[in-house]
């Protein structure tokens, strides 16, 4: 099994990438961001819990989020990986999902942490805000959402870093171009 956290602050190209990723290497994509939505969009009690959260640009609590994907592990256990996808995003929950994977006999193989300036983050939000007409896309939300980013979810960087695991690519140029330097560090893993 291959399994891959795709990491980067909001608007860093994750979704793009982990469809991509999903493509290519036939994982079962993880997006916590996507779960939730859903979840708020049919009006369920986990969905108004969420989106509490959610709606003021802050995280779902740890324990709700670690539920939920032991539950989609467990339903695609013949799945050939996972890619988490905006999640993990603190220092607590990295350390529960390898707790949980650890429960499924797996581990996390690769990191992948997409290098994007602030700036452009801020452009490709306020962008897709536009485009999608996300709520949660605007100046003042992104702002609060990148604050949360860098004071709790970067630390992770350490964590992983130290466990060998890290890998940085540049999240600025063509999808293609950042998706190339993806795939040299998944054969590497996989030679």
């Amino acid at each position: 099994m291959l399994n891959i956290v795709i990491f980067g602050a909001p608007g860093s190209g994750k979704g793009t990438q982990s469809a991509k990723l999903v493509e290519e290497y036939h994982l079962k994509h993880l997006s916590t961001g996507d779960i939730l939505r859903e979840e708020i969009k049919a009006g369920t009690e986990l969905g108004k819990l969420a989106d509490s959260y959610m709606s003021k640009g802050h995280l779902v609590p740890d324990g709700l989020v670690i539920d939920i994907l032991d539950s989609l592990i467990g339903k695609h256990a013949n799945a050939k990986g996972f890619i988490f996808d905006g999640f993990p995003r603190t220092l607590a929950q990295g350390e529960a999902l390898s707790k949980m994977l650890e429960k499924h006999g797996e581990d996390i193989d690769v990191v992948l942490s997409l290098e994007v300036d602030e700036e452009e983050l801020i452009d490709r939000l306020l962008k897709r805000g536009q485009i999608s007409g996300r709520k949660d896309d605007n100046r003042e939300t992104i702002e609060s959402r990148l604050k949360v980013y860098h004071t709790q979810t970067e630390p992770l960087k350490d964590f992983y870093r130290r466990r060998g695991i890290l890998k940085n690519i540049e999240g600025i140029g063509s999808i293609d171009e950042i998706f190339n330097s993806i795939e040299k560090e998944i054969d590497r893993i996989e030679k």
